[in-house]
């Protein structure tokens, strides 16, 4: 459908992996294994390439190096780039202030489009003004959904933080957790602030943040121990992503502590972790179609004028 008229969003819905068989299956078919299968499910199809004028698009994200879910976006994004004759420019860096210097580089090299994360959107509303101001069309996707529209965005594609957050809490009340530590990774990250702000509102028992340095996972796991051995009244670790939650198993192990380990984002060695028990549960934000629908979005308002989604409203 062609809704030139409108500016729209799509909202990945997260998906809530509880630790059984079927709920496995759906969390490791939607980002981890599903995304492998879905990426070589692109190159068999690679006889229905689009045959459009050759386009470059910019992706620009927050991604620290050696993070595995942004390994998943990256796949998604490619394989949109192989069925839509895109030339894929990927860059990233978790320093803000670098972030906008990438997209400043994609602005001077003329791309046809730029799919940007707003980890922390005020450092970056100045250079996605300047792209749009040279007729650069601009979405953005993962974090960022209060503020794509402010800063003139196209469309969004991720997940409500803050609606994940209330249904991790949620959980949390099924599972009989009563003092929870909600683990950030990155200070002053609004999608992550968001997250734990989300489990507060709705768990009923006790909850704090503990900070940590995400780019040293040495220290977030003596950071995590030492906390449990200060506090042996803490029965729950929430992680905001896969790599983290791995490294805290290690820290409840270390520790001495029966503290349970749950968390946002899934990888391969995660969905192997809650079939083992070491994890509850995960909630999953379908990075694989973040990053191609976010690609293929361009495409399509490049050559047809389409804006993808559900409303204006996430």
């Amino acid at each position: 459908m062609n809704h030139t008229s409108l500016r729209r969003s799509r909202r990945i819905a997260p998906v809530v992996a509880a630790a059984t068989a079927a709920a496995l299956a759906l969390g490791g078919c939607s980002s981890s294994s599903g995304g492998k299968k879905s990426e070589e499910g692109a190159a068999e199809a690679s006889a229905g390439k689009a045959t459009t004028p050759r386009m470059t698009i910019a992706m620009v994200t927050h991604a620290p190096a050696g993070d595995t879910f942004w390994d998943i976006v990256r796949k998604g994004a490619e394989a949109a780039a192989a069925k839509d004759n895109v030339k894929l420019v990927y860059s990233s860096d978790e320093s803000a202030a670098n972030q906008a210097n990438l997209v400043q580089n994609a602005i001077d090299q003329k791309v046809d489009g730029i799919a940007v994360t707003l980890a922390k959107p005020d450092a970056l509303k100045n250079v996605v003004a300047k792209a749009e101001k040279a007729g650069i069309p601009v979405v953005g996707l993962n974090s960022g959904m209060d503020q794509w529209q402010a800063q003139g965005m196209l469309e969004f594609f991720g997940q409500d933080e803050s609606v994940a957050g209330q249904a991790f809490g949620k959980k949390l009340n099924e599972t009989g957790a009563k003092h929870a530590i909600c683990v950030v990774q990155v200070q002053g990250h609004v999608g992550l602030e968001q997250r734990c702000a989300g489990v507060k509102k709705t768990f009923e028992g006790k909850t704090e943040n503990l900070y940590v340095n995400g780019t040293d996972m040495p220290s977030v796991k003596s950071t995590i121990t030492a906390k449990l051995k200060q506090d042996s009244s803490i029965d729950q670790v929430a992680t905001l992503g896969a790599p983290f939650a791995l490294t805290a198993v290690q820290s409840v192990s270390e520790a001495g502590s029966k503290a349970k380990v749950a968390t946002f984002d899934l990888n391969k060695d995660l969905v192997g972790a809650i079939k083992d028990g070491d994890i509850e549960f995960a909630v999953d934000q379908q990075p694989y179609l973040q990053g191609y629908l976010s690609i293929d979005s361009l495409w399509l308002y490049k050559n047809n004028g389409n804006y993808m989604g559900g409303g204006e409203q996430p």
